[in-house]
């Protein structure tokens, strides 16, 4: 059954007809073993942090240097004899399918439990909302760079400090489990490892269901961020709404804080403004005030993958804002950030949906 899956994994073409493909096309053939070299790498880190090297990025450090990992702070005794662990645990179950090996029920299912739970663990749960802030703000580093980090004695290296850039290497680790996982099952399954066709499809998964539950989804997503909108606003036109009168005194004293509030606010409403493109014919044809596009078909990867990445940092922001509880400047602070896992969750669905409505046929397996 491997072989045949293989094959079928591969484009068919006409005889005589040269097709070029872009390395990324080949991702279920190369994302086990760059799962595997990650782990390797990151578990020979954690070796020498047990061994008393320096660097261990969740040890106990001045508050402006840590990040809001779940892992921090914790001794590097305990948990760096765990991370080389998982680090070789992760090495030898990424070859192992980047080989297709542990085709058997019981080593699938063991294979499976390792991808997946390293996925969630490295890209949604060990991370804080460090992934966010770079997708957010990604117009604005290069300004940072120049002008310092408003409320801050530095520039950038003020916020991306190690510990922080810790969080980002896991988080590309978390990305090449969910790719290396994906394509192990499906190969498993005997599935098409690009689109996932193969066996029998599921009701919800049509075009006309991805449709109904889609538009659900997004209204989900409108939803959640308004209680962050509507706060940051108030703020920055002086209203105290969800903090106390010293806190808002404060970030009006620090410079261009609320002036960042409010571009977060605006940055959130026109997100939601977009995220109805994935119901609506404007997210599917290019409407006329985008002149140079209008009429032309978005491509699927124009919306999908910002979409995915937003949907998918959201998250572990989200988780870092509830294990902060209760904050002594007031609700406003973190309670609506708790509804961004609600809103990743929900634009997640959205973007499948989307996907599920437009996905045609696949280019590999040609079903569709």
């Amino acid at each position: 059954m491997a072989h045949s899956v293989k094959v079928e994994s591969k484009r068919q073409v006409p005889p005589g007809v040269v097709t070029r493909r872009r390395w990324w096309s080949g991702w279920p053939d190369w994302s086990g073993y760059a799962a595997a070299v990650w782990s390797l790498l990151y578990g020979s880190a954690g070796l020498y942090w047990a061994l008393g090297g320096a660097g261990y990025p969740f040890a106990q450090v001045a508050k402006d240097r840590s990040s809001g990992s779940l892992l921090e702070p914790s001794p590097a005794a305990v948990v760096a004899p765990v991370i080389a662990a998982v680090g070789l645990i992760g090495a030898v179950a990424g070859v192992l399918m980047a080989r297709q090996r542990g085709t058997t029920r019981g080593a699938r299912r063991l294979l499976l439990v390792i991808g997946w739970t390293q996925a969630i663990a490295f890209t949604l749960v060990l991370g804080d909302y460090t992934m966010l802030a770079l997708a957010i703000f990604a117009p604005l580093w290069l300004v940072f760079a120049f002008t310092g980090v408003p409320g801050q004695d530095g520039g950038i290296g003020s916020i991306l400090f190690w510990h922080r850039n810790n969080l980002i290497i896991l988080f590309v680790g978390g990305l090449l489990w969910t790719a290396a996982t994906l394509a192990y099952q499906r190969r498993t399954r005997g599935l098409c490892v690009h689109c996932g066709r193969g066996g029998r499809a599921a009701a919800w998964t049509t075009a006309e269901a991805a449709t109904r539950w889609g538009r659900k989804a997004v209204l989900v997503c409108v939803l959640s961020t308004i209680p962050y909108e509507v706060t940051r606003l108030a703020w920055y036109f002086g209203y105290p709404l969800g903090i106390t009168d010293e806190f808002l005194k404060d970030m009006q004293d620090t410079t261009g804080m609320l002036e960042i509030g409010l571009g977060l606010a605006i940055a959130s409403f026109l997100g939601s403004v977009l995220t109805h493109g994935l119901v609506h014919r404007w997210g599917e044809v290019w409407p006329r005030w985008v002149w140079f596009k209008a009429g032309k078909p978005v491509h699927l990867a124009t919306a999908i993958i910002p979409a995915s990445i937003v949907s998918v940092v959201l998250i572990p922001g989200g988780i870092m804002m509830i294990r902060g509880g209760n904050q002594p400047q007031g609700w406003g602070t973190n309670y609506p950030g708790m509804l961004w896992i609600v809103w990743g969750a929900a634009l997640g669905a959205a973007t499948f949906a989307y996907y599920l409505r437009r996905r045609g046929t696949c280019g590999y397996c040609h079903r569709g």
